[in-house]
């Protein structure tokens, strides 16, 4: 079905209304604190599917489901382990979904065909009023075409599902840019499935026993069960192709000078000399929060750019950095060239 896509400033008005087709069984984006998601109501199979289909979604791609106050939990979950209210108590509302045993209320197309679903409470006003209205917890995953970048902003969202959903709530440029941590929890422990705004250093706080998961810097095959979204499949990426280059600044612009060719573009982390060449670049920020906040936007505008191949700089590897290295590195298929 092909729809009249509105986009509306987010008020109490089009919450309502927001509110009302999700209640109808449709799907409509909301902004979050990370990206902007595609929310429909998580207890209806037929409306989740509508959600996969406009983004052309894996159906083993599991989806996160977003509540508003920590009593819908016990309708999302049917375990709550201590480490679980411990994390919640830390870190929502915020951009910390937690792998949990899931109710019968949750379809299987929910969870991926799981027996576990990711559960976050974001803290975006608008997303937070929209399941209120709703009445329900939302599933909702990024608001754009499986496999691009994900959306920061209202304009990114019509571009990908223009003619798609029927309504964008328009909430501003999202704050953290990538999408959510995604946990689990082992005895004692708390496993990383997938690096986002709240750290593993963050987390450290709730317990000393914080890991990692493999899938998390490695590839993951796509015959395999994973817990959580962005674990496997290519994502965030560009028609370009992107391609990470591990080494100092003076290394990287060697590289890229050497051996780019037309359409050929650079994400760097402040200017690394770069601006004495005729090298195209988008620089994305010093700190690793400037990084995550301007990657997916830098990986879209490669397109508007008509972009061929895209050298990005290799961020670091902890706090906020693994997220955008995570990101990256999915964006180019875990090609890396190390100096």
């Amino acid at each position: 079905m092909a729809f009249e896509t509105q986009m509306l400033s987010s008020n109490d008005e089009s919450i309502e209304l927001a509110a009302k087709l999700i209640q109808q069984g449709e799907v409509v984006a909301m902004p979050t604190e990370t990206v902007y998601g595609l929310a429909a109501n998580a207890f209806d199979e037929h409306a989740v599917a509508k959600i996969f289909r406009a983004k052309e979604r894996p159906a083993d791609n599991p989806l996160i489901v977003h509540i508003s106050e920590l009593t819908q939990m016990t309708d999302v979950a049917s375990q709550i382990p201590t480490l679980a209210l411990s994390c919640a108590k830390a870190f929502w509302p915020g951009p910390l979904t937690m792998v949990l045993p899931k109710t019968p209320r949750i379809p299987s197309i929910t969870s991926g065909g799981l027996e576990t679903v990711g559960i976050r409470m974001p803290s975006h006003p608008t997303a937070r009023a929209l399941i209120d209205a709703a009445e329900v917890p939302l599933a909702a995953p990024s608001a754009n075409l499986s496999g691009s970048p994900s959306p920061t902003c209202a304009e990114h969202v019509l571009k990908d599902m223009n003619g798609r959903i029927p309504l964008i709530l328009d909430g501003g440029v999202s704050d953290a840019g990538v999408e959510s941590t995604v946990i689990c929890f082992e005895p004692e422990a708390i496993k990383i499935l997938r690096p986002g705004a709240i750290t593993a250093q963050m987390l450290a706080s709730v317990t000393p026993d914080v890991r990692i998961d493999k899938g998390v810097l490695h590839a993951v095959d796509n015959s395999q069960v994973v817990a959580s979204p962005g674990m496997k499949y290519k994502h965030y990426s560009p028609k370009a192709n992107v391609i990470i280059v591990d080494g100092s600044p003076e290394q990287f612009k060697d590289y890229v000078l050497s051996s780019g060719t037309p359409g050929t573009l650079c994400l760097i982390f402040g200017d690394e000399g770069m601006d004495n060449t005729e090298m195209p670049c988008i620089d994305l920020g010093l700190s690793s929060e400037e990084q995550a906040h301007n990657l997916f936007d830098a990986l879209r505008e490669a397109d508007e750019r008509g972009a061929k191949t895209v050298y990005a700089r290799c961020p670091k590897l902890d706090g906020v950095g693994l997220a955008v290295y995570n990101r990256l590195i999915r964006a180019a298929a875990f090609e890396v060239v190390k100096l």
